[in-house]
């Protein structure tokens, strides 16, 4: 009786399937940097915070329900808004401050004005009493350049003008580098004592009435 053959074996064991060879490798889908997370990121960088703010955080929503990378550019972003909000707050918390130390918007007496000091005022009025402190950066009315000593008692009214004008013209060419005369800017004089002082006691003003100027008039060669 003829032996039936054996079935032939395999010489080795079956490949797996394809499907297994790809568990674990992640999909193009899952390579790919969530888009929202990238523009948040890109946002953030020059201090869109709003908008930075709101596509991180949809970024992270959908990053959660589907799966995909961008998880750390979102955070990232966030992180950045957050330095952006903190500096913002120093810069104006720092210059309140400034403007508090320097009474910027505080009415005062012009002869509490010292010189360096920008104020607003209007100009036109015959007898100058208050201004307000202004920020020279800012536009103003007008600058306490100097104060200079002048003898004046005893003087008349207009001779009190004319030695006034005559200090205030001396010191307006160093201050704004051209001469009175040649200037388009006016000069302006407040009496604060007759009696001559050691640090002045007639302040000189600089401006233009119907005019705002901005920056000191200092070198101004205006």
């Amino acid at each position: 009786m003829d032996q039936v053959p054996s079935p032939i074996q395999p010489a080795r064991p079956p490949l797996p399937s394809a499907e297994s060879w790809l568990e674990g490798v992640p999909t193009p889908k899952q390579r790919r940097q969530n888009g929202y997370a990238v523009a948040a990121l890109a946002t953030s960088l020059p201090g869109l915070v709003p908008i930075a703010v709101v596509l991180a955080l949809i970024a992270l929503r959908r990053i959660k329900q589907t799966g995909g990378h961008g998880k750390r550019l979102a955070y990232g972003a966030l992180l950045v808004s957050l330095c952006w909000v903190i500096a913002t707050t120093v810069a104006v918390t720092l210059n309140l401050i400034h403007d508090r130390q320097e009474g910027i918007g505080r009415t005062v007496s012009i002869s509490q004005v010292s010189v360096g000091r920008c104020f607003d005022a209007d100009l036109d009025v015959a007898s100058l009493r208050q201004v307000t402190i202004a920020d020279c950066a800012a536009p103003h009315s007008g600058e306490a350049y100097a104060k200079v000593p002048a003898a004046l008692a005893g003087l008349s009214t207009a001779q009190t003008g004319t030695v006034a004008t005559q200090q205030c013209a001396g010191a307006f060419v160093e201050f704004v580098g051209k001469p009175y005369e040649r200037s388009e800017l006016d000069m302006y004089y407040v009496v604060l004592e007759n009696r001559a002082v050691a640090d002045g006691n007639v302040l000189c003003l600089v401006g233009m009435p119907g005019t705002r100027l901005t920056g000191t008039m200092r070198g101004s060669q205006r």
